[in-house]
Protein backbone atom coordinates (compact mmCIF):
# COMPACT_ATOMS: atom_id res chain seq x y z
CA UNK A 1 0.00 0.00 0.00
CA UNK A 2 1.23 3.74 -0.14
CA UNK A 3 3.15 5.52 2.11
CA UNK A 4 0.43 7.05 4.99
CA UNK A 5 -1.49 3.84 4.04
CA UNK A 6 -1.59 2.81 7.95
CA UNK A 7 -2.83 6.45 9.02
CA UNK A 8 -5.73 6.25 5.96
CA UNK A 9 -6.60 2.77 6.99
CA UNK A 10 -6.92 3.66 10.69
CA UNK A 11 -9.03 7.14 9.88
CA UNK A 12 -11.57 5.48 7.57
CA UNK A 13 -12.29 2.64 10.28
CA UNK A 14 -12.24 5.51 12.72
CA UNK A 15 -15.05 6.83 10.62
CA UNK A 16 -16.70 3.54 10.47
CA UNK A 17 -16.84 3.19 13.91
CA UNK A 18 -18.77 6.68 14.65
CA UNK A 19 -21.14 5.82 11.78
CA UNK A 20 -21.61 2.15 13.32
CA UNK A 21 -22.65 3.56 16.85
CA UNK A 22 -24.67 6.32 15.49
CA UNK A 23 -26.94 4.46 12.61
CA UNK A 24 -26.16 0.27 13.22
CA UNK A 25 -24.05 -1.66 10.11
CA UNK A 26 -27.52 -2.34 8.17
CA UNK A 27 -28.12 1.70 7.91
CA UNK A 28 -24.01 2.11 7.46
CA UNK A 29 -22.62 2.59 4.21
CA UNK A 30 -19.92 3.07 1.97
CA UNK A 31 -20.70 6.82 1.20
CA UNK A 32 -21.54 7.47 4.32
CA UNK A 33 -18.26 6.35 6.03
CA UNK A 34 -16.21 8.22 3.37
CA UNK A 35 -17.97 11.13 3.74
CA UNK A 36 -17.71 11.07 7.35
CA UNK A 37 -13.76 10.45 7.01
CA UNK A 38 -13.45 13.42 4.89
CA UNK A 39 -11.90 11.05 1.41
CA UNK A 40 -13.78 9.75 -1.60
CA UNK A 41 -15.95 6.52 -2.06
CA UNK A 42 -12.81 5.17 -4.78
CA UNK A 43 -10.26 6.15 -1.73
CA UNK A 44 -12.34 3.99 0.65
CA UNK A 45 -12.59 1.09 -2.38
CA UNK A 46 -8.69 1.09 -2.19
CA UNK A 47 -8.41 -0.56 1.11
CA UNK A 48 -11.41 -2.61 1.14
CA UNK A 49 -13.33 -3.71 -1.50
CA UNK A 50 -17.09 -3.36 0.56
CA UNK A 51 -18.66 -1.83 3.17
CA UNK A 52 -18.42 -4.88 4.82
CA UNK A 53 -15.30 -5.37 4.64
CA UNK A 54 -14.68 -2.42 6.30
CA UNK A 55 -17.03 -3.90 9.06
CA UNK A 56 -14.92 -6.66 9.66
CA UNK A 57 -12.17 -4.97 9.66
CA UNK A 58 -13.44 -2.27 12.12
CA UNK A 59 -14.46 -5.32 14.55
CA UNK A 60 -11.39 -7.23 14.26
CA UNK A 61 -9.51 -3.83 15.33
CA UNK A 62 -11.91 -3.38 18.15
CA UNK A 63 -11.56 -6.72 19.60
CA UNK A 64 -8.08 -7.14 19.43
CA UNK A 65 -7.09 -3.62 20.83
CA UNK A 66 -8.83 -5.26 24.30
CA UNK A 67 -6.23 -8.32 24.11
CA UNK A 68 -3.78 -7.34 27.06
CA UNK A 69 -0.48 -7.44 26.15
CA UNK A 70 1.77 -10.48 25.64
CA UNK A 71 3.11 -10.70 28.95
CA UNK A 72 2.49 -14.31 30.93
CA UNK A 73 0.60 -14.72 34.09
CA UNK A 74 2.39 -16.03 37.02
CA UNK A 75 -0.50 -18.13 38.48
CA UNK A 76 -3.89 -19.69 37.51
CA UNK A 77 -5.63 -16.45 39.63
CA UNK A 78 -4.04 -14.12 37.70
CA UNK A 79 -4.35 -15.92 34.13
CA UNK A 80 -8.29 -15.88 34.99
CA UNK A 81 -7.99 -12.31 36.31
CA UNK A 82 -7.35 -11.47 32.92
CA UNK A 83 -9.46 -13.50 30.91
CA UNK A 84 -12.22 -11.96 33.03
CA UNK A 85 -10.46 -8.48 32.35
CA UNK A 86 -10.66 -8.93 28.88
CA UNK A 87 -14.00 -10.78 28.53
CA UNK A 88 -15.64 -7.49 30.90
CA UNK A 89 -13.65 -5.30 28.08
CA UNK A 90 -15.26 -6.32 25.34
CA UNK A 91 -18.51 -6.77 26.88
CA UNK A 92 -18.84 -2.99 27.59
CA UNK A 93 -16.84 -1.68 23.92
CA UNK A 94 -19.64 0.33 22.75
CA UNK A 95 -19.34 -1.29 19.84
CA UNK A 96 -20.40 -4.58 20.87
CA UNK A 97 -23.04 -3.00 22.94
CA UNK A 98 -24.25 -1.14 19.15
CA UNK A 99 -24.53 -4.18 17.52
CA UNK A 100 -26.05 -6.60 19.89
CA UNK A 101 -29.08 -3.82 19.63
CA UNK A 102 -28.94 -2.73 15.83
CA UNK A 103 -27.23 -6.18 14.05
CA UNK A 104 -27.55 -9.14 16.41
CA UNK A 105 -28.08 -11.31 13.02
CA UNK A 106 -24.15 -10.23 13.65
CA UNK A 107 -23.87 -12.32 16.62
CA UNK A 108 -25.50 -15.11 15.16
CA UNK A 109 -22.86 -15.22 12.57
CA UNK A 110 -19.91 -15.30 14.69
CA UNK A 111 -21.87 -17.94 16.86
CA UNK A 112 -23.61 -20.36 15.04
CA UNK A 113 -21.82 -20.29 11.14
CA UNK A 114 -17.83 -18.94 11.37
CA UNK A 115 -15.19 -17.98 12.92
CA UNK A 116 -13.94 -14.36 12.44
CA UNK A 117 -10.54 -13.25 12.70
CA UNK A 118 -10.55 -11.89 16.08
CA UNK A 119 -11.83 -14.98 17.49
CA UNK A 120 -9.12 -17.18 15.54
CA UNK A 121 -6.16 -14.65 17.16
CA UNK A 122 -8.01 -14.69 20.46
CA UNK A 123 -7.65 -18.61 20.60
CA UNK A 124 -4.21 -18.83 19.45
CA UNK A 125 -3.07 -16.50 21.86
CA UNK A 126 -5.44 -19.01 24.88
CA UNK A 127 -3.30 -21.39 23.52
CA UNK A 128 -0.49 -20.06 23.91
CA UNK A 129 -1.11 -19.29 27.84
CA UNK A 130 -2.64 -22.48 28.14
CA UNK A 131 0.27 -24.05 27.27
CA UNK A 132 2.51 -21.39 29.36
CA UNK A 133 -0.10 -22.06 32.58
CA UNK A 134 0.69 -26.35 32.22
CA UNK A 135 4.36 -25.51 31.48
CA UNK A 136 4.39 -23.89 35.19
CA UNK A 137 1.47 -26.78 36.22
CA UNK A 138 -0.92 -24.37 37.05
CA UNK A 139 -3.50 -25.27 35.14
CA UNK A 140 -4.35 -28.44 34.27
CA UNK A 141 -3.12 -31.35 31.52
CA UNK A 142 -5.11 -31.22 28.00
CA UNK A 143 -4.42 -30.17 24.41
CA UNK A 144 -3.89 -26.54 24.94
CA UNK A 145 -5.91 -25.56 21.62
CA UNK A 146 -8.98 -28.11 22.72
CA UNK A 147 -9.03 -26.12 26.35
CA UNK A 148 -8.44 -23.03 24.57
CA UNK A 149 -11.25 -23.74 22.69
CA UNK A 150 -13.54 -24.18 25.16
CA UNK A 151 -12.47 -21.54 27.43
CA UNK A 152 -13.25 -18.98 24.39
CA UNK A 153 -17.08 -20.30 23.98
CA UNK A 154 -17.56 -19.83 27.84
CA UNK A 155 -16.02 -16.56 27.60
CA UNK A 156 -17.82 -15.44 24.59
CA UNK A 157 -21.04 -16.82 25.49
CA UNK A 158 -21.17 -14.83 28.56
CA UNK A 159 -19.89 -12.10 26.91
CA UNK A 160 -22.75 -12.06 24.32
CA UNK A 161 -25.47 -13.58 26.61
CA UNK A 162 -24.71 -11.19 29.75
CA UNK A 163 -27.65 -8.77 28.99
CA UNK A 164 -30.00 -11.60 29.25
CA UNK A 165 -29.25 -12.35 33.00
CA UNK A 166 -29.09 -8.89 33.95
CA UNK A 167 -31.26 -8.99 36.43
CA UNK A 168 -29.92 -12.02 38.10
CA UNK A 169 -26.38 -11.15 37.46
CA UNK A 170 -25.02 -7.49 38.46
CA UNK A 171 -21.92 -6.19 36.88
CA UNK A 172 -19.44 -7.29 39.50
CA UNK A 173 -21.61 -11.15 39.87
CA UNK A 174 -20.82 -11.79 36.44
CA UNK A 175 -17.06 -11.31 36.43
CA UNK A 176 -17.11 -13.56 39.88
CA UNK A 177 -18.57 -16.17 38.13
CA UNK A 178 -17.51 -16.03 35.36
CA UNK A 179 -14.00 -16.33 37.22
CA UNK A 180 -15.61 -18.90 39.08
CA UNK A 181 -16.03 -21.12 35.67
CA UNK A 182 -13.23 -20.34 34.20
CA UNK A 183 -10.77 -20.94 37.19
CA UNK A 184 -12.87 -24.42 37.84
CA UNK A 185 -12.38 -25.34 34.28
CA UNK A 186 -8.67 -24.79 34.00
CA UNK A 187 -7.27 -25.97 37.36
CA UNK A 188 -5.47 -28.84 38.43
CA UNK A 189 -8.69 -30.25 40.36
CA UNK A 190 -10.28 -29.77 37.29
CA UNK A 191 -10.98 -33.45 35.69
Amino acid sequence: MAEGAPDTENAILDAALVEVLAHGIRRTTASDIARRCGIARQTLYRYWPDAQSVFAALVTRELLAVLPATTGPSDLDDFVAVLVDTADGIRRMPLVERLRETDPELFARYILERLGTSQRAIHARLSDGIAAGQAAAWIREGEPAALAAMVLLIAQSAVQSSPLVAEWLSADEWRDELAQALRGYLGQDAP
